[in-house]
């Protein structure tokens, strides 16, 4: 009487293709999930830069050349912003840049998002 089942063989080589498709799928979630954050993280870093920007462009006084560096915590991550106002040729204008560094798990920053502009003095006229 011949018994009915699986040989040896064929249970090793189907937990061998179990886990290659197993690690294979492991590996697309991971890698998705890593372009998930970074685009989430430049999202973010670039909504930072354009708020300081716009708080530069709606200050009442004409911006002197300066640079600042403000740390901040916005959705649940600490945030560096860097804003350097600089000299043009043109005197009645300042090139503004604003520079965002996000913190990494080992605390040091890494930059994301770099955003420059120009503001003219209301004072003065063209």
């Amino acid at each position: 009487m011949r018994q009915r089942g699986f040989t040896l063989i064929e249970v090793l080589v189907a937990l061998m293709v179990f886990g290659l498709i197993a690690t294979a799928a492991s590996q697309v979630g991971s890698q998705y999930l890593n372009s998930f954050e970074r685009v989430r993280d430049l999202t973010l870093a670039s909504w930072i830069a354009g708020n300081r920007m716009n708080e530069v462009r709606l200050q009442e006084a004409f911006p002197s050349v300066s640079e600042n560096s403000d740390e901040l915590e916005y959705a649940g991550r600490r945030w560096r912003v860097i804003t350097e106002v600089s000299d043009t040729d043109e005197d009645s204008m300042r090139r503004v840049e604003v520079r965002v560094e996000a913190y990494r798990d080992r605390g040091e920053p890494v930059r994301l998002q770099s955003l420059s502009g120009f503001i003219r003095d209301p004072e003065q006229t063209l």
